[in-house]
């Protein structure tokens, strides 16, 4: 269980969409700062909004974000990029580039603010899924994001005795830039970024944010053919 007020927090990619939905949520919730990154970072009118810049495919600049925002207690590994990848027709090398920044950026992410967030004690670190981790029909995509469910899980287990909270977060589409070509129902950015926290202070592993990811997970206990989506 982690407390919002008073604390000092970091989302990555935290400047649009659900991102600046999280770090508007934990102003709301009496964070006292809240560094929020992007490639190109912009000025804010909130001096409690710190702008970063990040790159997350950047070893480099990874280690800079650790060390420019060492004070938080709570990070959001929200950053990230969205294209459903054909697996028979899409380059491998091109499939790689997607996985580098929502697998291997997520974890460089995780490294480097382990450390922080022992130091500072009743502190969390926050994993953006999605829905598709578990469904099959959305290529690389859906990999990645499944990936990343894996590593979230062992973190979960190297990180907790240490005191540090991991929650996974679970979606369907959020009604944000991403999805502006997706034709599906949507939810708003501010209804996730209010479950997540809620999740977060009650001190749970996992938070299935909608409908829709919760009828994927359901789907995990039966026949395998019940998790391609056509």
């Amino acid at each position: 269980m982690v407390q919002i007020s008073g604390r000092r927090a970091l989302v990555t990619g935290g400047q649009r969409g659900l991102g600046a939905a999280f770090a508007a949520e934990l102003l709301a919730r009496g964070a006292e700062r809240v560094y929020v990154t992007a490639r190109t970072p912009q000025p804010t009118d909130d001096p409690r909004l710190v702008p970063l810049a990040l790159d997350v495919t950047s070893p480099d600049s990874v280690a800079a974000l650790a060390e420019a925002a060492g004070d938080v207690s709570i990070v959001f590994n929200n950053a990230g990029t969205s294209a459903s990848l054909s697996t028979l027709d899409t380059p491998v090398d091109t499939m790689k580039e997607l996985f580098e920044t929502n697998v291997w950026g997520a974890l460089r992410v995780a490294q480097a603010f382990a450390p922080v967030l022992t130091d500072h004690g009743s502190s969390a670190l926050v994993d953006i899924h999605s829905a598709l981790s578990w469904l099959g029909g959305f290529g690389a995509y859906g990999a990645s994001k499944a990936a990343f469910w894996s590593f979230t899980n062992s973190l979960r287990a190297e990180l907790a005795p240490r005191g540090v909270q991991v929650l996974g977060v679970h979606l369907g589409y959020a009604d944000t830039d991403l999805t502006a070509g997706v034709d599906a129902p949507k939810i708003s950015p501010q209804f996730v970024a209010e479950q997540v926290i809620a999740a977060l202070e009650a001190g749970d592993d996992e938070v299935l944010v909608d409908d829709t990811s919760r009828w994927a997970k359901s789907k995990l206990t039966g026949p395998v053919a019940e998790l391609l989506v056509r």
